[in-house]
């Protein structure tokens, strides 16, 4: 082999010697910055991340924000070891970290702890509306979830734009918020939580109400507290288009419609008193717009979360000439219609249905 060719075959052996030298040297760093730090000091919180007990930690990424801001505070809070690499990592990776609450199993690696947030699968706390719940009940609810505060999702329901864009003529979105079971980031904003409730709410209507569209917003109100009384009286899921039925008639001909169901409204969501086992004579009294047994006509708003069954009754109530009905066998929620006072009083005891 000439001189030459001896001298070509060792600059190349140098060249690949650097290439590979420069390769583990490359590897090496991108192993040492894409590895999770070792928590010493331990990880810090700040401002949209939190940790529990349990290690696990909670990260808010913050609407507009910045990959580059997303860095510096996983680097702050000792959860990344370097917000340079991360900066590395958001220029060749051109797909955008997306917004929201995600859930973090540390220890978790650069690109893992990247790969989940621009996935977007976000951590959602899961929240069952049960049927026939009222606007403060389900506040609460939604406060214990962690998705919104009480005070501020009761705000939110009395949003006079909100109530606008439903064309809803109440004071709140009592009665329009459909009974569901939803998925929520935590701290989520009230006004979305309600618009998504409300839109879910017309969704389903539109399933068995028709073109409710075409029904000016008085007749919509009327039918809702109609579902929504319905929704607290019935028991029994055949019963409730006769019980609609019931309360229809006696609107037709100026009679009280004497619902229980109002008057526990009043004792438990305006006067904030405990739910009653019994209705007596002094419950019955109470003096209150939404006392339906001494003010004739439907009460000033809806009084609960109708579901499919009441909105449904209220929209298709069974035709008869009930005008009464009283609960008969209390295990199953049994009532008896009938056409007379005189029957009515036959039929059993006065019952106010369970919690």
């Amino acid at each position: 082999m000439s001189r030459k060719a001896q001298k070509i075959l060792k600059t190349i052996r140098l060249l690949i010697g650097l290439i590979l030298f420069f390769s583990v040297l490359f590897l090496a760093f991108l192993m040492y910055f894409n590895a999770p730090p070792r928590n010493n000091p331990p990880i810090q919180t700040g401002e949209g991340l939190r940790i529990e007990p349990g290690g696990t930690v909670y990260l808010e990424v913050r609407r507009g924000e910045s990959a580059q801001s997303v860095g510096k505070r996983l680097e702050e809070a000792g959860i990344i070891k370097s917000r340079y690499f991360w900066h590395l990592l958001s220029r060749f990776d051109q797909e955008y970290i997306k917004t929201g609450s995600y859930q973090l199993e540390l220890p978790l690696s650069q690109l893992n702890l990247r790969a989940i947030l621009v996935s977007g699968r976000q951590m959602l706390q899961r929240v069952t509306i049960p049927e026939g719940i009222t606007l403060k009940k389900m506040a609460r609810l939604f406060e214990d979830a962690g998705v919104c505060g009480a005070g501020a999702f009761l705000a939110a329901a009395e949003d006079q734009e909100l109530l606008d864009r439903y064309h809803i003529l109440g004071k709140t979105m009592e009665g329009y918020l459909y009974p569901d079971t939803y998925l929520f980031p935590p701290d989520y904003p009230p006004g979305r939580v309600i618009r998504t409730m409300a839109d879910t709410f017309f969704e389903r209507l539109a399933q068995f109400g028709g073109d409710y569209s075409g029904l000016s917003p008085e007749e919509l109100q009327r039918r809702v507290i109609i579902a929504s009384i319905v929704e607290r009286e019935y028991r029994v899921d055949e019963e409730a288009a006769l019980m609609a039925g019931v309360f229809y008639n006696r609107l037709r001909i100026g009679m009280a419609l004497q619902s229980c169901a109002t008057v526990e409204y009043v004792i438990t969501e305006i006067q904030g008193r405990p739910h009653p086992d019994v209705l007596y004579s002094r419950d019955t009294e109470i003096r209150d717009p939404y006392n339906t047994y001494i003010r004739p006509g439907l009460p000033p708003g809806p009084i609960s979360s109708p579901g499919a069954i009441a909105l449904n009754a209220a929209f298709h109530p069974a035709a008869s000439d009930y005008l009464y009905f009283r609960l008969v066998d209390a295990s199953v929620g049994r009532h008896y219609f009938s056409r007379t006072l005189d029957d009515h009083i036959r039929a059993a005891a006065l019952y106010v249905k369970g919690r």
